[in-house]
């Protein structure tokens, strides 16, 4: 069956000497296809500049129920970053959170309000230029559509990282309090348009982000520490 919807590139791998696998978010869920002869001297119609880190695109392919890898028939950008391409700190952002996505997203099937989230985060750091904190909160909200964004309760003296909540009464090893709790309940209670507000530092960044990707990590069976961590910490030095 042909289907023509919007997908958001995940991550791709070459496969073999001249194919790629392309795993994508679409509107229809997670889907991976599988692009033939793309690094051949004699390309096929596909250029790999199409399936960079959540690039997002309008793509035709035609599915079939047996089958876990798809072919692609057409496909083309859907939106087309402007400034992405020429900004390294963006760029480094989406290779970290293309990792975060491929490791965090694991169902098939649809969900129109994540695709949605993903589209229009993206496209708005694309627009910003002051967007040093938006990694943070887009990890923060996106465990809204993953189902262990953080309970309200925000005058209590810790967060339990296990249960997902604030609390006066700590139940686990799995906690945050002091000025780092300080720092979560900043960013817990913002939004696109209080980002800029947020003066964090370096060290209050970095504190942050190794919070949340332990949050990752104990809600998300599997879920791996991001390989391009160190790189992103380097490009906020």
């Amino acid at each position: 069956m042909l289907i023509t919807s919007k997908a958001i590139v995940l991550n791709a791998i070459k496969y073999g000497d001249n194919d790629l696998i392309v795993k994508c978010y679409t509107e229809q869920g997670l889907r991976s296809y599988l692009i033939k002869r793309i690094f051949k001297q004699t390309k096929g119609k596909f250029s790999i500049a199409y399936f960079q880190p959540l690039t997002q695109l309008e793509i035709t392919a035609n599915y079939k129920n047996n089958r876990s890898l798809h072919f692609i028939n057409e496909v083309k950008v859907s939106t087309p970053y402007l400034t992405i391409p020429t900004n390294v700190v963006k760029q480094t952002m989406l290779v970290f959170l293309s990792e975060v996505l491929t490791h965090a997203l694991k169902e098939e099937e649809e969900n129109s309000e994540l695709f949605h989230y993903l589209e229009t985060t993206f496209l708005w750091l694309d627009s910003q230029n002051e967007t040093a904190n938006f990694h943070l909160y887009f990890l923060m909200n996106l465990t809204k559509y993953l189902g262990f964004y953080p309970e309200k309760g925000e005058q209590f003296l810790y967060f339990d990282l296990l249960e997902g909540k604030f609390t006066d009464h700590i139940n686990s090893r799995h906690y945050i309090s002091g000025e780092n709790l300080t720092y979560f309940k900043q960013l817990h209670g913002t939004n696109f348009d209080g980002l800029f507000k947020l003066k964090f530092n370096k060290k209050s960044r970095q504190s942050l982000l190794e919070t949340l990707i332990q949050y990752f990590e104990l809600h998300l069976p599997g879920f791996r520490k991001p390989k391009s961590l160190e790189v992103l910490k380097m490009v906020f030095n």
